[in-house]
C-alpha cells in the first residue's frame, strides 16, 4: 500500500503529511509552528538536521537539511569549489555552507501553485533525496575540509546511485 492509500492527503496541510511521515518513519520531530516541523534523520555517516516549511505565499514547501562543519578558513576556497562540483551533479536541491551558523545545507522547495496538494510520496522523496545526497557527498567533503584532498580527488569518492542488484 503506498504512502497516499494509507490516507487522504487532498485536505491535509502538507506540514501535517510531513508528521504522518515522520510517525510512519519513527523519526524525532517536533512541530515548532503550524507551518514549520523539525525532525532527525539517520543517516549512514550522521543524524542530519531536516527542517520543513510551508509559505502559503509562495506556495511552497521549503526543506533543509543541515549538518554542522567548521572547515578552517584555510580550506574554504577547497570546499566552495567541492560544492560547485557536487552541485553540478545533483538534479534537484543544491548545497550551500552558512559560515555564520558553522553548517552544511542542502536546500529544496517544492512548488504547489495554484493551490495543488502535496502527496506524501513528494514529501517523502523530498526527504529521501536530502539524505541520500547528503549521504553521497559527506565523504567528498570531509576529504577536502580535513584531509587535504583536492576537490577533485575527493569527488572520486561520490559515487552515483547504483542500480540493478548485487
Amino acid at each position: 500500500m503506498s504512502l497516499t492509500e494509507q490516507y487522504s492527503t487532498e485536505d491535509l496541510h502538507p506540514i501535517d503529511i510531513v508528521e504522518h511521515l515522520a510517525e510512519h518513519h519513527e523519526w524525532d520531530f517536533d512541530r515548532v509552528a503550524d507551518d514549520q516541523i523539525a525532525m532527525a534523520v539517520e543517516g549512514q555517516w550522521r543524524t542530519y538536521s531536516i527542517t520543513l516549511a510551508w509559505s502559503p505565499q509562495d506556495e511552497t514547501l521549503r526543506l533543509i537539511c543541515t549538518f554542522d562543519m567548521d572547515p578552517p578558513k584555510a580550506r574554504r576556497p577547497e570546499l566552495y569549489d567541492v560544492l560547485n562540483r557536487t552541485n553540478d551533479m545533483c538534479w534537484a536541491g543544491a548545497f550551500a555552507y552558512w559560515e555564520a551558523q558553522k553548517l552544511m545545507v542542502w536546500r529544496y522547495g517544492l512548488v504547489l501553485s495554484g493551490g495543488q496538494p502535496a502527496s506524501a510520496e513528494q514529501i517523502d522523496t523530498m526527504i529521501r533525496a536530502a539524505v541520500l545526497s547528503s549521504e553521497r557527498f559527506y565523504p567528498a567533503f570531509q576529504l577536502v575540509v580535513w584531509g587535504d584532498e583536492s576537490p577533485e580527488r575527493a569527488m572520486d569518492v561520490a559515487m552515483t546511485e547504483a542500480y540493478g542488484r548485487a
